[in-house]
């Protein structure tokens, strides 16, 4: 006698992702620290708990308006990113919580209308079930004047 179920597969899964944006970069910023925050919505389709090990983040460069240092397609790649929570219990969904790090420079003011950068943001994910990689839905802004 066969069977068939309507459940959802028994994996671990990165369902979406995004990112914050805009971010003004202060006027006269010179390599100025901040962070990119990013959620990535889990499901735990497991019997057990998973555990995130780390996070990686891929920042490309996308578009530009104005003056701009790097060149369309320039990636880099983050280090020291932060994120919680670090376990996802069995059979269950969460959001995780991930801060980038950044920096910017700006030589004037930044307003909406003043030169940009739209980054695309890839998402590794390393956890007690294996290596996920998603990428975010939009793009981080960094206006700067």
């Amino acid at each position: 006698m066969a069977g068939c179920s309507n459940e959802a597969p028994a994996a671990f899964a990165l369902n979406s992702a995004s990112v914050d944006s805009p971010y003004a970069c202060p006027s006269t910023a010179n390599n100025s620290p901040y962070n990119v925050h990013a959620t990535i919505e889990v499901r735990n389709g497991t019997s057990s708990t998973v555990t995130i090990k780390s996070v990686a983040a891929r920042m490309t460069l996308a578009a530009t308006k104005g003056s701009w240092l790097q060149k369309v397609g320039d990636k880099y790649e983050a280090t020291a990113v932060k994120f919680t929570p670090e376990t996802i219990g069995a059979g269950s969904s969460s959001s995780v919580q991930v801060a980038i790090p950044s920096a910017c420079t700006s030589g004037k003011t930044a307003k909406v209308d003043s030169s940009y950068g739209d980054y695309s943001i890839e998402l590794t994910v390393v956890a007690s079930s294996g290596t996920y990689k998603i990428a975010s839905a939009n793009r981080h802004r960094i206006l700067a004047g």
